[in-house]
């Protein structure tokens, strides 16, 4: 319904940006995200290729809760460098190697994009990623 549509809230107390997060109450959300994201064709887009839990030095941290939080780390550090924030992220497809780590991942998204309006999101629970020892893998897209 378009009576649903709502602007990206102000940025740094200017006019409510042209992005659109659509959220019919026809159709059922299950999380923290939003159903459908519309960004228009004058934004500036920046496509963050899928990241792991690795650090700068080369090292895969251990664990789902220490590798999720690098992941948003490395994604933050591509952001910045993209002049972009995390507020700034319309569409997040993540990868997990298990459905158990669901909740320590959504905890640890949760620091980074908490607040709404939300990414459109696609969870994914894969057989594997590049490296046997990498447990999740998140891609971005941000706008503004």
């Amino acid at each position: 319904m378009l009576s649903d549509l709502k602007p990206a809230p102000p940025y740094n107390g200017g006019s409510a940006m042209a992005i659109k997060f659509h959220n019919p109450k026809s159709v059922s959300v299950a999380g923290k995200y939003s159903l459908g994201v519309e960004v228009p064709p004058e934004a500036r887009v920046l496509y963050v290729s899928g990241q792991v839990g690795v650090d700068s030095a080369g090292k895969l941290q251990d664990g789902i809760e220490a590798q999720s939080e690098q992941v948003w780390k490395n994604i933050g550090e591509v952001l910045k460098a993209g002049g972009m924030e995390f507020r700034d992220i319309v569409k997040l497809t993540v990868f997990l190697t298990d459905s158990r780590f669901i909740p320590a991942f959504r905890e640890a998204r949760g620091k980074y994009v908490g607040q709404e309006p939300y990414p459109a999101s696609t969870l994914l629970v894969v057989a594997g990623l590049a490296d046997p020892s990498m447990l999740v893998e998140v891609e971005v897209v941000a706008a503004k």
